[in-house]
């Protein structure tokens, strides 16, 4: 498990505020495919908000102690039934590609524009 200075712990939630939840922890709990999915998101991210079901606050912390225990990953926040992670990207990993639209948006055409042509 990572351990994570007061500063930098301060540091990720501000950059995890803005995020959604991107695993989902199920009723069957902490299955191999689950954490397989949360080992991705890490390798890509960084920085992930896991949710997780279940009202009993002592076994939502016990999830994400082994979550960081198995994915070497340090745990930052956990509010509610969200829980934040983080784990350094290795050397040589590519970050996550953000949606950035290539081609130029055409201008919408207004009853005006049809009228002159």
């Amino acid at each position: 498990m990572i351990a994570l200075t007061p500063a930098e712990r301060r540091a990720l939630k501000a950059r995890a505020h803005h995020l959604q939840p991107v695993v989902t922890i199920g009723d069957a709990g902490l299955t191999s495919a689950v954490v397989k999915e949360i080992d991705t998101h890490l390798k890509s991210h960084e920085l992930i908000k896991i949710r997780v079901p279940g009202a009993d606050r002592r076994h939502r912390d016990q999830l994400i102690d082994e979550i960081c225990r198995t994915l070497e990953a340090g745990p930052v926040q956990h509010i509610g039934k969200v829980l934040v992670v983080f784990r350094p990207r290795p050397e040589g990993a590519q970050p996550a590609r953000t949606s950035v639209r290539s081609v130029k948006k055409k201008k919408r055409r207004t009853k005006r524009s049809y009228q002159h042509s």
